[in-house]
């Protein structure tokens, strides 16, 4: 069972972000406020969920939540600052968007940096422990899933619609045979000798 506050504050926000690991598409985050009677039985880190089970709580939690935000940070500025700054970038921005600003922070994973002064945690596997961590967890994902189904249709030889740019062997071998795109983190290590790619379909 999720515990449903870390900090006894009553506006505390959770936040998580997808696609950190991707070659391709924004790294995405959310950031929720979650009201004190809220329950929800089978929500839980988003990793654990179906596809199919994500879509039917995204707007539940939309609905119940006091306020939520998305933010997407694109590959450009993904490979200026890196992935880990714009997974951090990402939640502050969904963060400071938030109305009632929260009162505390609950962040998934170890890294974070303050964002106008309000505390925060960090707590591993944050997303499989509190709830308002799994509401973010479920609205980043499937608000990037449905970002790289977008680009799917722009660029259907990756086949972003099923791996989401992730570095699977299909996808790798696409960007093998046609290069990369505006969508491709271009300081990830995009194949695995790195020797060759194609800049010309940027």
């Amino acid at each position: 069972m999720l515990a449903l506050n870390f900090s006894g504050h009553c506006y505390e926000t959770g936040t998580d972000e997808a696609g950190r690991g991707c070659l391709a598409g924004p790294v995405t985050a959310a950031a929720v406020i979650l009201p004190e009677d809220f329950s929800m039985d089978n929500l839980n880190d988003s990793k654990q969920l179906t596809e199919k089970l994500r879509e039917q709580l995204r707007p539940i939690i939309q609905e119940k939540a006091l306020c939520y935000h998305i933010t997407n940070i694109e590959p450009d500025i993904i490979d200026e600052i890196n992935i880990l700054n714009a997974s951090i970038k990402a939640m502050q921005e969904c963060i400071t968007k938030l109305s009632p600003a929260p009162q505390y922070i609950i962040v998934d994973g170890n890294r974070f940096k303050p964002v106008n002064n309000i505390p925060y945690s960090c707590i591993i596997k944050g997303d499989s422990k509190y709830l308002s961590i799994a509401a973010a967890s479920v609205l980043a994902k499937t608000y990037r899933d449905e970002y790289m189904n977008r680009i799917h249709e722009e660029y259907p030889m990756y086949n972003w619609k099923k791996n989401k740019g992730y570095p699977t062997l299909e996808h790798r071998e696409a960007i093998r045979k046609y290069g990369i795109t505006k969508y491709h983190r271009k300081s990830f290590r995009l194949l695995p000798e790195q020797l060759e790619i194609n800049f010309d379909m940027l």
